[in-house]
């Protein structure tokens, strides 16, 4: 399986949140946008600003960022990328979502026709089983 991840998926390890996706580690090929590294430390940083995590928790996750995206492709947002995101899409769905879906859909047309997306955003699932992906988190 080649899977496209979103940030949730991910932040669901970094964060050690219950509902992580086991086919995430059984992918073949995981791919994200460059977002997700962004997208991951923010919320990082979020946690430990709500007094979630304390000094060596917050180093301790974004230690954990890096290592899962060392394991993951990242995509660079092209401007091809970016004006799909800003097209119609058949559901309403945010900015950065659509920015991921886009992504997903530039790789699937170019390069795997088979790639499941992975997230465990409800609306942005919805918005990519509607755009014929197979969907897994959400």
């Amino acid at each position: 399986m080649i899977a496209y991840l979103d940030s949730s998926v991910l932040l669901r390890f970094v964060l050690d949140q219950p509902g992580q996706l086991a086919e995430f580690d059984n992918a073949d090929h995981k791919v994200t946008s460059v977002l997700a590294q962004s997208e991951c430390l923010r919320a990082v940083d979020n946690a430990r600003a709500r007094g979630e995590l304390d000094d060596e928790q917050y180093d301790a996750r974004r230690r954990a960022v890096f290592a899962k995206l060392r394991r993951v492709e990242r995509v660079n947002v092209a401007r091809s990328v970016l004006r799909r995101a800003e097209g119609m899409f058949p559901a309403a769905i945010a900015t950065l979502d659509a920015i991921h879906v886009a992504t997903a859909l530039q790789w699937r047309d170019r390069r795997e026709p088979d790639l499941v997306f992975a997230t465990h955003d409800r609306q942005q699932s919805k918005v990519a089983r509607l755009l014929g992906f197979e969907v897994i988190g959400a």
